[in-house]
């Protein structure tokens, strides 16, 4: 049973996507590291040697490309199928160390410890520490606190002040230091307009935050500006949820290698991007009633960029060739002949449990295809992203997007398996 006195330790990836890279890369180790967003645009992550060097979050790689040449900055393009992969085993590491696990996002998690505020965690955050990065070669930092927006604060502070060596108990006589040495835009759910309007009232800090009255917090923020500060003074409102919720709306866009203007190849986009939409879908069982298609064209043309929409609504659905129908109908009815378009995305709403579905009286019998994705779905686990895929999404793939430096995906690819020479 958890204690009645809850604690919660926040366990954050250090430079998540650098730090993937230098997994299978151990030549990296202590070199500067850079990953770019896709077609190889921004910085989107760095290592701390990178950061060191000044290069800045949202670089254009090609105005620092004579930086990067002089200072042997090691550039990589996202590859997210390997950090994904990655992220599942350091949550699956996680699980073995502490059986209360919330996935928060792709390099956090919370953790509930067991014992109370007035327990040692230390030792146990300082096992998990080590054993992650054993067990997969991630480093991480390690937060923990009463909250779980103190334990966010821990975090930051554990990765901030190199003598902690990555953990950090936030106990309660040290929060109100802690929270007036923290600017208010910097507590987790304070964003840039919320901080602005902190400052109106003088909140300047998180500890002038959390000292703000509770009715005028209700009154101006609401419960959600309520139960933030609540948080900040040690009371825990938010509980671990360890079962994500079913997203309400799914969404894949990419923006091309090159303009594309042929019909054709936006169908292989199109449907590609349906595909993957389709196993997020059943992976959460359920189904979707909209679909909804845009079309962009590139924003530096000469001409206004356009940005073109359509949806269709029909029966609920998980079937990937049901889905990429009504997407292929939508994209005929948006495409212009002559037009190049620089970005497709496809997105799924009106979202519900496959349980719940409910016929349609005067439908036709439709075919026997209910499992038939879900074996396609267990094959391309077993074989890799796209091993199976609809005839409508090809193989040629010349609008993917570049990626000049993309490693292998070592751990999801069988042709792309790291190979250790005699």
């Amino acid at each position: 049973m958890p204690s009645a006195e809850p604690l919660f330790a926040l366990v954050d990836c250090n430079n998540f996507y650098a730090s993937c890279q230098r997994v299978f890369e151990p030549g990296l180790r202590g070199k500067p590291v850079v990953v770019l967003s896709n077609n190889d645009g921004c910085v989107i992550a760095r290592s701390e040697e990178a950061k060191a060097l000044g290069i800045p979050m949202g670089a254009p790689i090609f105005k620092w490309q004579k930086f990067v040449r002089q200072h042997g900055v090691a550039v990589r393009s996202a590859n997210f199928e390997l950090y994904g992969d990655l992220s599942g085993r350091v949550v699956d590491s996680l699980r073995a160390l502490c059986p209360e696990v919330e996935l928060y996002s792709i390099d956090e998690s919370f953790l509930r410890l067991d014992g109370g505020p007035q327990a040692d965690p230390l030792p146990l955050a300082r096992a998990i520490r080590e054993k992650v990065v054993r067990w997969t070669g991630i480093p991480v930092s390690v937060g923990i606190a009463s909250t779980k927006t103190l334990a966010k604060l821990a975090n930051r502070l554990a990765k901030k002040l190199i003598r902690l060596e990555g953990v950090l108990h936030l106990r309660p006589e040290w929060v109100g230091a802690a929270l007036a040495r923290t600017k208010a835009s910097e507590v987790w759910g304070i964003g840039r307009r919320l901080s602005k309007r902190l400052e109106r009232v003088g909140a300047h800090t998180a500890a002038q935050v959390a000292a703000l009255p509770d009715a005028w917090l209700r009154r101006e923020l609401g419960v959600v500006g309520l139960r933030l500060a609540l948080e900040l003074r040690g009371t825990a409102c938010a509980a671990l949820e360890e079962l994500p919720p079913d997203k309400k709306q799914i969404m894949t866009g990419r923006s091309f290698g090159h303009k594309v203007s042929a019909l054709a190849e936006l169908e292989e986009a199109v449907s590609t991007f349906v595909a993957w939409n389709g196993q997020k879908l059943r992976a959460q069982g359920s189904t979707a009633s909209m679909l909804w298609l845009s079309l962009h064209t590139d924003p530096f043309d000469w001409n206004p960029p356009a940005h073109r929409v359509a949806q269709a609504g029909f029966a609920p659905t998980d079937q990937t060739h049901v889905l990429t129908g009504h997407a292929l109908r939508a994209l005929r009815s948006l495409h212009e002949p002559g037009t190049s378009y620089k970005k497709a995305t496809v997105g799924l709403s009106a979202i519900h449990p496959a349980a719940n579905r409910q016929g349609e009286l005067f439908a036709a019998t439709p075919p026997r295809h209910e499992g038939l994705w879900q074996v396609v779905d267990q094959i391309n686990g077993k074989f890799g992203k796209d091993a199976l895929r609809t005839a409508a999404a090809g193989f040629g793939r010349d609008w993917w997007m570049n990626q000049h430096h993309l490693s292998p995906s070592y751990t999801t690819r069988w042709d792309q398996l790291l190979e250790v020479g005699d």
